[in-house]
Formats: C-alpha cells, sequence, structure tokens
C-alpha cells in the first residue's frame, strides 16, 4: 500500500484516453471509484470476515489489491475502473481484517488485552519504517519502469504477505453475539449480521462516537492524500516557477517519518498510561489546526517560498497526528466494539467515510484544491468534537 500511495495521482493522471490526457477530474473519479466499492460491499465483507474468519479475508484483500495493482498497466478506463473496485474492495478488508484478527487472538490469551495499546503503538512504529523504505523503493521503481511500477512491485510484497499470514496465523472468527430482542428476551446469533450490529451501535453512544472519530478523520486524510500532491506542486510552481524537479516519493518518505515520530510518541504516552482518549484529544486539535493552515496557504498566490514552508509544515504535522491515530482509534476500538461485531462495525463506520469522500470528488471543480483542504478542516474539527465527548463520558463513568 505504501508502495503505490505516492504514485497514484501519477499513475491515473498519466493515462491517454482516445488521445486525451487523463484530467484531475477523471483521477478524482477513479478514486471515489474506490471509496463507493468499499462504502458498497464493507460491511458484506466485513460480516463476511467475522463469519467465515479473519485469517480468509486478509488473504482476500492480498488477491485483491494484487489485482487492482496490475490493472493499472492497462490503458483502457474499463479496466482500471475493475481495478479501482477491486482495490476498494481490498481496502475495507486491509482496514478490517487483520486488526479483527488480532483483537480477536489477543482476547483469546490470558491478560493479552492489556497489551493491545503498546502492541498498536510499536505495529504502526513499525508499518511507518517500512514506509519510509517503501518511499524509496517507489521511487527507483517509477524511475526504472514508469509510475507503474511501484504497483508491480507491490505484487509481490502482497505476495509475500499473504504467505506468511498463511503459514503463521491460525484462524480465528468472530465470537457468537448475543442479541437482546424488544420484549427484553436475548439470543445467540450464529453469524453476525449487518442488522444486529446496527442494533449494537445505536444502544450504545460511546461505540458512535469511536465512530465518528473514525469516519471524520480518515475522511480528511483520504481527502488530503489525493490533493498533497497538486497542493504541493502548486506552491512549488509559485516558489521555484516548475513542478518537474518536485520529488513525490522523498516528500512521502519525509510524511511516514512524521507518522513514525507520531506512533513512537503514542508509545511512550501508553507507557506513562496517559489514556488514550486524553492523547486523541490533543492530537486532533493539532491536526484540525493544521490542516486548516495547508487550507489557507493553499490559496497564496504570493511568489515566495515562506507558502511551501508553511504548508510542508503544516502536512508533517498531520503527518504526525496520522501516525498517532492509528495506534489511538485501534486501542479505542479494542476498548468499546465488541469482538462479535468488529468487523461489521468497522466498515459500517466507513460508509459515512466513503460518503464523504465521494462528495468531495464529485465536487472537486469547483471546490478545487483549497476548498478540498477546507473539508478536511471541518471534519477534523467534527472528529475533534467527538474524542471529547468520548473524553466526558468515559471519565464520567469512572467517577460513577
Amino acid at each position: 500500500d505504501w508502495l503505490q500511495g505516492p504514485y497514484f495521482y501519477q499513475v491515473y493522471s498519466s493515462k491517454v484516453f482516445q488521445g486525451v490526457p487523463a484530467s484531475l477530474a477523471v483521477v478524482s473519479n477513479l478514486f471515489l471509484t474506490g471509496f463507493a466499492s468499499t462504502a458498497l460491499f464493507g460491511p458484506l465483507v466485513g460480516r463476511w470476515c467475522d463469519s467465515k474468519g479473519r485469517k480468509r479475508g486478509t488473504l482476500l484483500f492480498a488477491f485483491l489489491y494484487s489485482l487492482g495493482a496490475a490493472s493499472t498497466k492497462s490503458q483502457i478506463l474499463g479496466v482500471l475502473l475493475f481495478g479501482r473496485v477491486m482495490s476498494g474492495i481490498g481496502t475495507s478488508l486491509l482496514f478490517s481484517a487483520p486488526e479483527s484478527w488480532l483483537v480477536g487472538e489477543a482476547m483469546s490469551k490470558e491478560s493479552g488485552g492489556d497489551y493491545l495499546g503498546e502492541t498498536f503503538g510499536l505495529a504502526y512504529a513499525g508499518d511507518a519504517l517500512v514506509a519510509i523504505i517503501a518511499g524509496q523503493l517507489a521511487g527507483a521503481a517509477a524511475g526504472a519502469r514508469g509510475p507503474t511500477g511501484p504497483f508491480e512491485l507491490s505484487i509481490g510484497f502482497l505476495a509475500a504477505g499473504a504467505a506468511l499470514a498463511s503459514f503463521l496465523w491460525k484462524e480465528n472468527k468472530a465470537e457468537k453475539a448475543v442479541v437482546s430482542s424488544h420484549d427484553g428476551n436475548t439470543s445467540s446469533s450464529a453469524d453476525p449480521t449487518i442488522r444486529d450490529a446496527l442494533k449494537v451501535v445505536m444502544d450504545d453512544p460511546k461505540i458512535m462516537l469511536v465512530g465518528a472519530v473514525q469516519s471524520l478523520f480518515e475522511a480528511a486524510m483520504y481527502i488530503f492524500v489525493l490533493q498533497w500532491p497538486p497542493a504541493v506542486s502548486a506552491v512549488v510552481a509559485n516558489a521555484f516557477g516548475g513542478t518537474d524537479g518536485t520529488p513525490y516519493g522523498t516528500v512521502f518518505s519525509c510524511f511516514m517519518a512524521s507518522c513514525l515520530l507520531g506512533s513512537t510518541i503514542f508509545g511512550q504516552l501508553v507507557k506513562r498510561n496517559v489514556p488514550t482518549e486524553t492523547s486523541t484529544s490533543a492530537m486532533l486539535t493539532v491536526a484540525t489546526v493544521a490542516m486548516g493552515i495547508a487550507a489557507w496557504v493553499s490559496t497564496s498566490t504570493t511568489v515566495v517560498a515562506m507558502p511551501l514552508a508553511a504548508l510542508v509544515a503544516a502536512f508533517f504535522a498531520f503527518e504526525g497526528c496520522v501516525g498517532m491515530y492509528f495506534p489511538s482509534i485501534g486501542t479505542l476500538r479494542s476498548k468499546y466494539v465488541p469482538d462479535s461485531h468488529r468487523s461489521v462495525i468497522m466498515n459500517l463506520f466507513g460508509i459515512p467515510l466513503n460518503v464523504l469522500v465521494v462528495s468531495v470528488f464529485l465536487s472537486i471543480k469547483r471546490l478545487g484544491v483549497s476548498g478540498a483542504l477546507s473539508v478536511s478542516t471541518g471534519a477534523l474539527a467534527l472528529a475533534t468534537a467527538s474524542i471529547f465527548k468520548l473524553k466526558s463520558m468515559s471519565t464520567a463513568a469512572k467517577s460513577s
């Protein structure tokens, strides 16, 4: 995934359809196709993972993502759209199956859940290190094979990851759900259902708040993913008069270094017994301010280097928050989301996320880069309000 990330914009913008180069609108439509498929199929594949097995879901992710990566070699729009659908389904598996497997495996061990916060911190710190190296590998692959090079290389890593999961992981499935009916009786469901998952969410406001944080932050992040290359290019052009030398792979590696710093900070806070709700509140506040600065800077037309420095600093600060976010949200989900419906609920939270992202990209011509980043700022502000509410509820519960 990190190999593909810095060249997503370039690989699709390099396509030519009937003699016309792909526009930003076309690239955005390809991007949102993946999100639309995630929103449409996410809850279904989440239910499938919980009932059939999280290991199987992880292996299916590797296969579908490989199909999506292979499709970038084509110049046919239909093939590219098919690849984006496969990648969208794969994304819903990536962000639910491995984490659900980890939490399920940890909870099956005595006191295993006590170490999940630290485990998430270490995992995402390692993930950031891998991403830094991947950024350099992506640059080398792109130099040798063009913008499809990183996608071709990613297939090998997907195959290696699938092989490791096949041989090293034991399968685990969701616990049987116990659902209360309106008359007060309880019943066990052999397999988790989407309807039962919705009831679980609606009955617990804390789960809804965790879902709000997930949906809003990740929507802001995904909008940022497609908007940072044109934002940086525009400010580079204003400052230096050209964009040909913009080192996207190097910038991406610097982003990942910021993520590493963020995940490392999270790990240190966990060791100091700082509540995850407290650290996440501070992180989301910083993320909102950073994205607001980026949105403001992206509207500047001053031909000096200062806007570039401010934009890069804001983006680095946001990426540091991303590094804190993933172990934070993983810890919060392990605390508040029941194992019986974990993958389904995680994918249900993806529906509003994808609706927001798709809406932004359908309006990208009218919004522009600065408008899209402004929407991200608003989403982050709402996520900040949600985590402060969750923090107050958690504090009140401990007091009582």
